[in-house]
């Protein structure tokens, strides 16, 4: 399947990326050396950290919820917990992997226990299209009216089947094409083999492939 179908808006635009210098490190410290250094009592790793994968991890919640200021808050709580546990860290794995896992339990279960109060296929109007950058009031005067009635339809259209994916399946798309996390990335948050990862894939994009015929 084309993934370049499943090109959803985020909650915010990208910011520019800033690099904050880590006081006294040295260069070429990997993610998870520099949690180390934030277990060690660090405050200016863990700043480093937070500053880093804010903005991913609001997308990623963002993805999963459907809803800004719940987005906010669950990224907010992941760093939370990922400095209440800093104690406990061990670098066996990557970092990113270690994150992840703690948002995926955070997001699943945040769905699971909002499932009845949530307005299902919503689309935020204030929202920009990845595509085009703009937001669905801003005229384009590159696309007639009718082509963005289609655009429009078909961001609906994306958004309604990758949430309506069985929860792995889900988690597993929002990760691989949003978060751009590679097979063994997935397979360690979701703590399954590679080859089961690419399976997982397989199948969720075979059925968004199917049911998303009419926009490719």
């Amino acid at each position: 399947m084309d993934r370049g179908l499943l090109a959803m808006p985020g909650v915010l635009p990208q910011p520019v990326e800033v690099d904050i210098p880590l006081p006294g490190a040295s260069d070429g410290l990997t993610d998870a050396e520099v949690m180390l250094r934030a277990k060690a009592g660090d405050q200016s790793a863990f700043d480093y950290l937070v500053h880093k994968y804010r903005r991913p991890m609001v997308n990623f919640m963002y993805r999963m919820v459907r809803n800004p200021a719940a987005a906010e808050d669950l990224a907010q709580e992941v760093f939370l917990r990922v400095y209440r546990s800093r104690e406990g860290y061990e670098a066996s794995a990557k970092f990113t992997t270690w994150l992840y896992r703690i948002a995926t339990n955070l997001a699943v279960n945040y769905v699971r226990d909002t499932r009845h109060e949530r307005p299902e296929n919503t689309v935020n109007l204030d929202e920009a299209n990845e595509e085009t950058g703009l937001t669905l009031e801003i005229a384009d005067d590159s696309i007639t009216a009718e082509e963005a009635m289609v655009r429009r339809e078909r961001m609906i259209a994306i958004r309604q089947r990758v949430q309506a994916l069985p929860e792995r399946q889900r988690l597993a798309v929002i990760m691989h094409k949003y978060q751009q996390m590679d097979y063994r990335q997935i397979a360690e948050v979701l703590k399954l083999s590679e080859s089961a990862t690419k399976s997982l894939l397989f199948r969720a994009y075979e059925t968004l492939r199917q049911q998303l015929k009419q926009f490719v």
